[in-house]
């Protein structure tokens, strides 16, 4: 993958005002030529990320906080795969998501058809909206919401951080800062070799091209990484149904496991609940 040059080797002389934490370098092939990312030893402070983000940004780091979720699986235990992750610029989001839904929107588009077929909506010559392979046909990207954005989206992810942060005892307390060599947020996961949704997708720039569309159409930025979910703030959400099940087709194809084994188990009541006017958006890959 094409980077810029790495600031991590030289952090202890870089001038930023770091908690005491720790630099990771480990792959599933053994020992990277360089760090992948630096995080704390201990859980953020509600102003950590503003500050790390304003600090690190000069340098070419960006702030992301780490969970190590119920097991402990901090970031030096998460199998990342830098060797294997190409560069998110050299994908195009609308054929990413193309192919994933034609893997793997077949229970969800079947079970639209079969309302179609029992509501007496197919044609006579017994065509329907299906391609050669029997799925439904990918509808395409989204537009973005007609509604313009109101908070700038790196405030609004700093406002997540801060409410993640204020709370120990949610599901996310303890999180920690990172900070990753990275020009922009939606490239993250790319810049340390994430391999969360390693049963969905090996080259997670894939994803990361489609984070970058979002980042485009909605303002999104990556604010939590797990050893298999991810948590993103959304500046400029849906705010009509129609906008919002649009949306959703992107979901299900760029995580399926979001819908298939979460509740509530259906696309529509998905993009109502989950989509619609929602300023995060979680994912989990099994």
């Amino acid at each position: 993958m094409a980077t810029l040059p790495n600031p991590l080797p030289d952090l202890a002389s870089s001038g930023l005002d770091l908690p005491p934490g720790s630099l990771v370098d480990g792959t599933l092939d053994g020992p990277w030529h360089e760090p992948l990312l630096w995080y704390a030893d201990g859980p953020a402070a509600p102003r950590d990320w503003t500050a790390l983000r304003t600090a690190g940004r000069r340098l070419g780091l960006l702030p992301v906080l780490v969970t190590g979720g119920a097991r402990e699986q901090w970031p030096d235990a998460w199998d990342l795969h830098p060797g294997g992750t190409s560069y998110p610029g050299d994908h195009d989001a609308d054929e990413v998501l193309a192919g994933y839904w034609r893997d793997d929107a077949h229970e969800e588009v079947d079970s639209g058809a079969e309302d179609s077929s029992n509501s007496g909506s197919d044609s006579a010559d017994g065509e329907g909206e299906g391609d050669e392979d029997g799925c439904g046909s990918w509808p395409g990207l989204a537009p973005a919401p007609a509604a313009e954005s109101g908070e700038d989206p790196d405030e609004a992810a700093a406002g997540l951080a801060g409410v993640i942060t204020a709370d120990p005892d949610s599901w996310l307390g303890g999180a920690r800062m990172a900070l990753v060599p990275a020009r922009r947020s939606a490239d993250i996961p790319a810049s340390i070799g994430w391999s969360g949704p390693m049963n969905h997708e090996n080259d997670v720039a894939r994803l990361c091209a489609v984070l970058r569309s979002w980042e485009d159409r909605y303002d999104a930025r990556v604010v939590v990484l797990g050893f298999d979910t991810m948590i993103v703030s959304v500046g400029r959400p849906p705010t009509t149904p129609e906008e919002a099940r649009a949306l959703a087709a992107e979901h299900y194809a760029f995580c399926p496991d979001n819908i298939d084994q979460s509740p509530p188990y259906d696309l529509e009541v998905y993009a109502q609940k989950r989509l619609l006017d929602q300023e995060v958006w979680s994912f989990w890959w099994d």
